[in-house]
């Protein structure tokens, strides 16, 4: 509706037109609403934009579904990737990594029932980062052997060796034994994979039982699988934590030999 002022700046007896924005009675003007909406769409959608560029190439949350990686993380706990690794950060021993099954390593998953409407959401939800990824072809371990490196089970100890240097594992479940009924092996690392083992040996299928006495060329993941790096328990909070490699653990271990 149109309105009239005086305007101080006129001659007596003129006035100016100012045009106000129309009001809805008992709510804000119309403009005012409109402004709102649209710039919660542009704020919303720029968030999900960037959710969805820190998942594709800095950061990705993963669910833990099985009790393979006990105490260090248990059935249901969130962790936060670091996918820089090992494409931009080098891989060490100790390192918990996120990779994709490298050849049927996990039992075929029975699909979840879901309406149509609340499995949209999820996938959407899960493709941007704001759910956990639990698709079912990722697993999650423990770095043991790098390319070249010399994985032995067990010593006159029952210690792991790598290169010759007996390991002392803290993260190892308490009661399992370093091979837990898969040893004794004796492998070497082919080049450009890892040879990987669960903190829970006596439930983890990990490198062990998948290698076949074929001494590291079946049983190892190659390093274009690794998806990145765990480094933090996200949830739920009483289980916040940051993941250790245990340097000290490997600290002492060499390089691998020259081939």
């Amino acid at each position: 509706m149109s309105v009239t002022e005086p305007d101080h700046g006129l001659p007596d007896g003129h006035e100016s037109s100012v045009e106000r924005p129309e009001v809805v009675e008992g709510g804000p003007p119309r403009g005012t609403l409109f402004t709102v909406l649209r710039e919660s769409t542009i704020v919303i959608g720029l968030a999900l934009l960037l959710s969805l560029v820190v998942k594709t190439w800095l950061m990705q949350a993963f669910y833990i579904p099985s009790e393979s990686m006990e105490n260090t993380l248990l059935k249901g706990d969130r962790v936060i990737v670091n996918k820089l690794v090992p494409s931009h950060i080098g891989l060490s021993r100790g390192d918990v990594i996120v990779f994709v099954d490298p050849d049927h390593w996990l039992p075929e998953q029975v699909p979840v029932q879901q309406t149509p409407i609340a499995a949209a959401v999820r996938t959407t939800l899960t493709f941007v980062g704001l759910l956990p990824t639990d698709e079912g072809n990722h697993l999650i371990k423990r770095v043991i052997g790098l390319p070249g490196d010399h994985v032995v089970c067990c010593n006159s100890s029952q210690k792991l060796t790598v290169n010759g240097v007996p390991l002392n594992e803290p993260y190892v479940f308490p009661g399992d034994t370093p091979g837990a009924g898969f040893g004794p092996f004796d492998i070497t690392v082919p080049p450009g994979r890892v040879w990987v083992m669960g903190d829970h040996r006596s439930e983890s299928a990990d490198s062990r039982p998948h290698d076949q006495g074929s001494g590291g060329a079946k049983g190892t993941v190659p390093e274009s699988l690794i998806v990145g790096r765990a480094v933090t328990v996200v949830w739920p909070l009483q289980h916040l934590a940051w993941l250790s490699d245990f340097g000290d653990t490997f600290s002492k271990v060499p390089a691998a030999p020259a081939r």
